[in-house]
């Protein structure tokens, strides 16, 4: 049997891993320059503070893996499966990130500025205290995420269904919302935030 990959220190660049099952393979301080992971499969792989610079992970499929404080930039996940993978303290710029399929899993303090997330399904998906400012969440699920201490400033919420989300600690005032789906606790807090004193046992 193959030992899983890995990797200390090192720079893939423009490296062709297309298809390729890269299994628990585990990447620490790393840097992939214009590396293409399309197709491409891990499960229960560890990527640890590396860099991916361009590149493509279009139609991959990770399960269970973890791209712990990982910095992306320009980097294409188009069509990608993310299944119970852990993304905490990971930053994305201007990355493409839908379509995308995602199964649970933890994006604790994750960076996705000013970035296409519409009609993402990121139901359950743990997301306290991530940065979501000014992106495109139109349509997106958020139900029954936590979305506790998340920024949300002036990210479009058109639609988007935040129907059981956990909301301590979020400025709901500071993001556009427009036909915005909020259970009864949302629609409190958005209330109060706006000055009002909600008296919820009349």
């Amino acid at each position: 049997m193959t030992e899983p990959r890995t990797a200390t220190g090192e720079h893939f660049r423009g490296d062709d891993w297309y298809g390729d099952d890269l299994g628990a393979a585990r990447f620490v301080e790393c840097t992939f320059t214009d590396v293409d992971l399309s197709e491409a499969t891990t499960s229960g792989a560890t990527f640890e503070r590396c860099t991916f610079h361009g590149g493509r992970f279009n139609a991959s499929t990770h399960t269970a893996t973890a791209f712990v404080g990982c910095d992306f930039r320009r980097t294409s996940f188009f069509d990608a499966t993310l299944d119970g993978c852990k993304l905490v303290g990971s930053v994305f710029s201007e990355c493409v990130l839908r379509p995308l399929t995602v199964t649970g899993g933890s994006w604790l303090g994750v960076t996705i500025r000013g970035t296409n997330l519409s009609r993402l399904d990121l139901s359950g998906v743990d997301l306290r205290e991530a940065d979501l400012s000014m992106s495109d969440l139109t349509l997106a699920t958020l139900a029954r995420a936590r979305l506790d201490r998340a920024l949300l400033r002036e990210a479009n919420l058109d639609r988007a269904d935040l129907r059981g989300a956990s909301l301590d600690g979020v400025d709901l005032s500071a993001a556009v919302l427009k036909g915005t789906r909020l259970d009864l606790a949302g629609a409190v807090l958005l209330a109060e935030l706006h000055g009002a004193a909600v008296d919820t046992s009349a």
